[in-house]
């Protein structure tokens, strides 16, 4: 008997106030699910990949990836990209999250298999109606489990 299993959000950007600000938010618009939060590409990347000694994703837990475009180390960009190209997470809903809405940026994003991309408005009521909106989303959507190999 396969139960719906609660969706786990990541968070990774390297701007606390950004990344408190989309938690905030994300609770206000009824999501109780848990939150991750990771300072930069490296560390999400090692999580996914269960690479180093740090934390790691559990197999059979359903992931959604909120992805700051604009990081140290490792850049969002880079971080979709191996992500996308793994068979085994590439089934992992992610969700850009950037301060620019260059068309070349979010063609690129789209092009390697980003789910949807929202800039982050330095108005704090539209940041929150994205939010708002992604909250719902998330809640709508069925986000496919990963399996590890049989």
């Amino acid at each position: 008997m396969n139960m719906t299993k609660e969706v786990i959000i990541l968070i990774a950007d390297d701007d606390t106030g950004h990344a408190r600000l989309i938690e905030k938010n994300l609770r206000r618009s009824g999501l109780n699910n848990p939150i991750e939060r990771f300072e930069n590409g490296q560390e999400i990347l090692d999580f996914l990949f269960q690479r180093g000694e740090g934390r790691h994703r559990s197999k059979d837990i359903s992931y959604l990836l909120l992805l700051d475009i604009r990081m140290p180390q490792i850049d969002g960009v880079e971080v979709l990209r191996q992500i996308k190209a793994d068979p085994e997470l590439k089934s992992i809903p992610v969700l850009m999250l950037t301060t620019t809405d260059d068309p070349r940026e979010v063609e690129r994003c789209h092009t390697i298999g980003c789910n949807n991309y929202i800039v982050k408005p330095v108005d704090y009521e539209k940041f929150a109606e994205a939010i708002t909106q992604l909250g719902l989303f998330i809640s709508l959507v069925q986000v496919p489990e990963i399996h590890l190999g049989s």
